[in-house]
């Protein structure tokens, strides 16, 4: 489950630029400039952190996602689990990237483990333009369109069932707190198999380096968007 995405070398994990991009436009849509393999600032995306940790602990009812560091290139990353059961994801130093506190039933069963990482990972993938562009708008304010940066804070969700769904995300709630130059994002969604709900979760992101709004900024950033995806869809 997702191995094309890591090299497993000896108790650590490492993601190359070149894996951790094509994770991110292929399997989650996001096309962020920020996981470019030659990103000056680049990183790996969260959301390949979040599959994996599902692909090597399986997946439970409650789980609370928090990403503490964003994680570079070829960093060996060890994933863990502590006595009292939560995980943590850290590199050689100690230094930790991602902790998850989680309760409940588990499961193994890499049908529905990797069914619901790629339908979660498919869904947080569209943070820009389609979540993001229409809360900055309303609230005035933009990242700036030289150094865009939305960093990934932390998420959860609750299910009340692990086994024989199909499961599909949907948004419900978006907010934004603008506080100065910052801004967090709140995006709350509804996951449901076959018509019925099952679950319900939330994702926090982080807006840093805030502007005054510009509609033809943001239309060329958005522009470029959907450039580099027909792009990548083409090659």
């Amino acid at each position: 489950m997702f191995k094309d995405f890591y090299a497993q070398r000896g108790e650590y994990v490492v993601i190359s630029a070149e894996q951790a991009s094509r994770f991110a436009k292929g399997v989650a849509g996001d096309y962020n400039p920020i996981h470019n393999p030659d990103a000056r600032r680049f990183c790996v995306p969260g959301d390949l952190l979040f599959a994996l940790v599902l692909a090597k602990f399986g997946l439970s009812r409650q789980m609370e996602f928090r990403f503490t560091n964003m994680v570079g290139a070829d960093t060996p990353l060890k994933f863990s689990e502590a006595d009292d059961g939560s995980l943590h994801v850290c590199d050689e130093s100690g230094k930790c990237y991602l902790q998850v506190v989680r309760s409940g039933e588990t499961t193994q069963d890499t049908a529905v483990v990797e069914g619901f990482a790629r339908c979660y990972v498919a869904f947080s993938g569209k943070n820009f333009p389609h979540y993001l562009k229409p809360l900055m708008e309303q609230h005035g304010v933009m990242f700036n369109p030289k150094r865009p940066l939305v960093i990934y804070d932390s998420m959860g969700f609750s299910l009340e069932r692990l086994d024989g769904f199909s499961p599909g995300l949907t948004l419900n709630q978006s907010s934004l707190d603008v506080q100065g130059k910052r801004a967090d994002a709140l995006l709350e969604f509804s996951i449901e198999s076959a018509g019925d709900a099952v679950g319900v979760g939330s994702k926090k992101l982080v807006v840093s380096g805030l502007c005054n709004y510009d509609a033809d900024e943001m239309a060329a950033i958005v522009e470029e968007f959907y450039r580099l995806k027909a792009a990548y869809e083409a090659a």
